[in-house]
């Protein structure tokens, strides 16, 4: 343990090493002209390079290598309280601002960077300052809609979607807010003074860069935001909402038979639990149905597995369409799952909601305790931390029910029609099932509950295969010719590279965001 600890000191200290050097080999060569794009990431790191930050330093500098100016927006401690920064079990303790500072410094070091700092506001703190939940996040100042941008942050970082009335979540979320106004003011000032072309932030949904993303598009400023792709250290850049993942996929895109085999190599490895998104290895080890289960499952018509999310997560920002929120969703199924008693119904927590150091504080494992779950026959429920094999239930599935988590789109590649309650990354597409009702969607779960049988058109798997093809080997731009995974999940080291290997003519994932900003291109290779 001691020799795995000093090994990951000394890698990290290399990485570092090899970060400042390629920082300063960047400005040595580049020679920036033109109107300025402005960089802003202030949620994805700490005192350590996540994916996110490392997306976002290694575009930044292969933009710098092809001419164009690049202007960094970087916090120094200009947030009384910010999302990484939030400690859910003691608000009231400041970020760690001298790491992140340091951090920064070596990450921009011979950038153009505008630092801000904080100074409160004594109007907007005064005016808060009584507020219940509600009304702060209907809180407005000066026309921009400071409660309803941190919210979102706020949601992420106590690890919960339904806040407490109570003082330290105030007290957050009055923090949230004046420190939103002191972005907004600083940004815009920056704005104000470089005049950019365009501007490229982490995420957009944390309040720092959301408030950035709101005032940018308000002056009709192109705004690119970027998130981690489903592949190992690839990313995702955007026009719109990253966390929502929009693509443009052509009805003349199909598959040729080079493509097939290379997506069924790819969900050969998934199906066996072989995967990893955003640096977490979700499967350690992947349970098959053992006998036990089988035996209980055939004193049952049917199975029909239902999937949740991370009810905390960005993606649940553009999910909550039919219903207003995933438990709400659960809530509504429970009416049916009594009323079909011949059925198997399969809760599957999602595997990310015990995730260590971002454990949920709302967990579906409260909710199924909470509604006395276990003691209904007909259903069995499948907690974060049990590796059940997910593909292994689908198999046997009668059809599938699913929030917005990827797992519906490989169910219906496998051949099962998928009944989809929130707007997920695939659902613009003939993918799976999405009514346009919470109405409608239980009426249509009480038919297929209903019926002997319920047929996937072959369309709609055709379809499925297309758009995560499409996802998985066109939007995700490649990284990992600069990077190596860290030892803690999520984190990542530099590797040893010449920095003209981040021009554009040298890296496809460079060319597609170079593309992606000077030509408003759709950020694909």
């Amino acid at each position: 343990m001691l020799f795995t600890r000093i090994a990951s000191k000394l890698h990290s200290l290399l990485s570092d090493w090899r970060l400042a050097r390629a920082a300063r080999a960047v400005a040595a060569r580049a020679q920036p002209d033109g109107p300025a794009v402005v960089f802003f990431n202030a949620s994805a790191r700490l005192g350590h390079v996540s994916q996110n930050a490392a997306f976002s330093i290694l575009a930044a500098w292969g933009l710098r290598l092809a001419g164009l100016r690049i202007v960094h927006f970087v916090c120094r401690s200009g947030m009384s309280r910010c999302v990484l920064g939030t400690n859910p079990d003691a608000p009231q303790l400041a970020p760690d601002c001298p790491a992140c500072i340091a951090r920064s410094q070596r990450l921009h070091a011979g950038a153009e960077a505008y630092w801000f700092g904080f100074a409160e506001q004594a109007e907007v703190a005064a005016a808060i300052q009584g507020m219940d939940i509600a009304q702060l996040e209907g809180y407005s100042h000066g026309g921009w809609p400071l409660g309803r941008l941190v919210l979102p942050g706020l949601r992420w970082a106590l690890r919960r979607h339904h806040l407490a009335d109570d003082e330290p979540t105030r007290f957050l979320f009055r923090e949230y807010i004046l420190s939103a106004y002191n972005v907004a003011r600083e940004f815009e000032q920056l704005l104000d003074e470089v005049q950019p072309q365009a501007v490229v932030l982490f995420n957009g949904v944390m309040f720092p860069e959301a408030t950035a993303a709101w005032l940018a598009r308000r002056r009709g400023l192109r705004t690119i935001t970027h998130e981690v792709a489903l592949r190992p250290l690839t990313a995702f850049f955007s026009h719109s909402e990253a966390t929502a993942y929009p693509m443009d996929i052509s009805d003349d895109f199909q598959l040729d038979a080079a493509q097939d085999q290379q997506l069924d190599e790819y969900l050969g490895e998934r199906f066996q639990g072989r995967f990893s998104m955003a640096g977490v290895q979700f499967w350690p080890q992947m349970q098959e149905l053992d006998e036990a289960f089988l035996t209980r499952a055939a004193r049952f018509k049917q199975i029909v597995p239902i999937f949740t999310n991370v009810i905390f997560d960005t993606s649940q920002v553009h999910a909550n369409t039919l219903f207003a929120d995933m438990f709400d969703w659960l809530d509504q199924l429970l009416p049916l799952i009594r009323v079909h008693p011949d059925t198997l119904f399969i809760i599957r927590a999602h595997p990310d909601e015990m995730r260590d150091n971002k454990q949920s504080r709302q967990s579906v494992a409260q909710w199924a305790q909470a509604n006395r779950v276990a003691e209904l026959p007909n259903v069995v429920f499948v907690d974060a931390t049990e590796y059940l094999s997910s593909y292994a239930l689908i198999q046997r599935s009668h059809f599938v029910m699913v929030y917005n988590s990827s797992i519906g789109l490989e169910a219906s590649i496998m051949g099962k029609p998928v009944l989809c309650g929130g707007a997920a990354r695939y659902t613009r597409y003939p993918t799976v099932f999405y009514p346009k009702s919470s109405a409608k969607y239980l009426r249509q779960a009480a038919e297929w509950l209903a019926a002997e049988q319920v047929a996937q058109p072959a369309a709609m798997v055709a379809e499925a295969r297309r758009v995560l093809y499409f996802q998985l080997f066109r939007t995700a731009l490649p990284f990992g010719d600069f990077l190596s995974p860290h030892t803690t999940k999520g984190l990542v080291h530099f590797k040893d590279f010449p920095v003209d290997a981040l021009r554009p003519e040298n890296s496809p994932a460079v060319r597609a965001v170079h593309d992606g900003v000077v030509n408003g291109g759709p950020f694909l290779v």
